[in-house]
């Protein structure tokens, strides 16, 4: 009969110690993504968990989708590390990486260098489509998007003083509001009842007109704004000591060679590319001219 205080192998007792100290294995941990919430949170929920299975199974691992309640929030959580990836806007991402030592943009869709924005009216403004800046919009109830939004505030505002030689507290003869969201300032317009004129991403107001959620002829687009770059993926630093050294350009490359049609409806766009934070300065230096950046 075996006594039960039969000596254990010293080599058996050294393994057990080693498995009882050695880290979690890179598939137990989870890499945590969100997105500014530009739409409808329901919806956002739905076009990227597919997005997360995706980037899971290209690279191994656990990924999930975390949603963030504004714009703001989802800096807040990349700067925390509650969040390890996210799609920011062209601000909001400046924004996480000079907050985060390290932090890289690794992607964004062949359409983000060249972004733009629409101002838009109701048509009982009686105002036209032009190629010069509109000033009559002056004297209406505006909105902007989220306070943070690049395409909804940060580039429209930028050009308002450009144009006009005023900040937007001063050019505008009631104060401009923010609805939020890009659709939501399109809806507001449309319904012309509070807000005459405001200003959105192109790319919402175009699929909004193609899904027949606005009517182009009862909210107008009167201008198109210069160019200027936008969305991109940012990653966390951290991600290399989670996944190991090299991770984020994994990460990049599976980014980039995504080429779902259906994935890539999520960010509205049809293909992505590299990215890098270089390509961001003039975002920055723009912010720091509104003061909405150190």
């Amino acid at each position: 009969m075996l006594n039960r205080c039969t000596a254990v192998p010293v080599g058996l007792l050294l393994i057990t110690a080693a498995l009882a100290t050695t880290p979690a294995s890179t598939a137990a941990k989870t890499l945590r993504f969100t997105a500014i919430p530009d739409h409808d949170a329901t919806e956002l929920q739905q076009k990227y968990d597919p997005v997360a299975e995706y980037l899971g199974e290209r690279l191994g691992i656990d990924v999930d989708y975390v949603a963030a309640a504004d714009y703001q929030a989802s800096v807040e959580m990349f700067k925390n590390g509650d969040v390890h990836l996210a799609w920011f806007g062209g601000l909001t991402g400046v924004q996480a990486r000079q907050a985060v030592a390290g932090a890289r943009a690794i992607a964004q869709g062949v359409e983000d260098p060249k972004y733009y924005s629409y101002f838009i009216a109701h048509r009982s403004t009686g105002l036209e489509r032009s190629e010069e800046f509109p000033a009559a919009i002056a004297s209406l109830p505006f909105s902007f998007g989220s306070e943070s939004s690049t395409s909804g505030r940060l580039m429209p505002e930028f050009f308002i003083r450009e144009h006009s030689g005023k900040p937007a507290g001063e050019f505008f003869s009631h104060a401009p509001g923010f609805s939020g969201s890009h659709p939501k300032t399109a809806e507001l317009v449309a319904d012309g009842t509070r807000i005459k004129a405001g200003v959105l991403n192109y790319k919402t107001y175009d699929g909004m007109v193609a899904g027949g959620k606005i009517d182009p002829e009862v909210c107008r687009v009167i201008w198109k704004t210069p160019y200027y770059a936008d969305y991109n993926f940012t990653a966390h630093p951290e991600l290399e000591e989670m996944f190991g050294p090299g991770f984020i350009d994994r990460l990049q490359r599976a980014l980039v060679e995504l080429d779902d049609p259906q994935l890539l409806a999520a960010f509205q766009r049809s293909d992505l590319i590299a990215a890098t934070n270089e390509e961001f300065e003039g975002i920055a230096k723009v912010a720091r001219e509104l003061g909405m950046l150190r």
